[in-house]
């Protein structure tokens, strides 16, 4: 059993009920074609260089279905409960907050902003993104 967690690409000004609309949507039959945002870019394929998404995937790996689904403005992801997923956790936060992206978490209906105050960023986090860069 895993959790859902919706990383959007969506305006500032967007409330808690525009993103929950959005979030669905990218979830359903009917989500819009065109080009990627650049943000969700530059996210998935930092976030894909530490965990990948296609097989093989190491032992360590958060995701409980691949791969990742990857729309025009969103990435959701199914991560399973409990110490594999808590680094992969911390970094899709961090790579949220640099790409000015919104995560959005459907089981308790909570939406973090980029811009929203988290604990003091791990230096270990950190340094890993930096590596990681493409």
């Amino acid at each position: 059993m895993g959790f859902d967690l919706v990383v959007l690409a969506v305006g500032q000004g967007a409330t808690d009920a525009e993103i929950r609309v959005t979030a669905d949507r990218c979830r359903s039959l009917h989500h819009p074609e065109g080009d990627l945002d650049e943000r969700i870019v530059g996210f998935y394929e930092t976030l894909r260089v530490r965990y990948p998404d296609f097989s093989p995937h190491d032992q360590d790996s958060p995701w409980m279905t691949t791969p990742l689904d990857i729309g025009i403005d969103h990435v959701s992801m199914c991560l399973s409960f409990g110490e594999r997923s808590d680094p992969a956790l911390r970094l899709v936060d961090e790579l949220a907050q640099r790409h000015e992206l919104t995560v959005y978490d459907p089981q308790e209906g909570k939406v973090t902003r980029p811009a929203d105050v988290r604990k003091p960023r791990d230096p270990v986090i950190l340094t890993l993104i930096d590596e990681l860069r493409p």
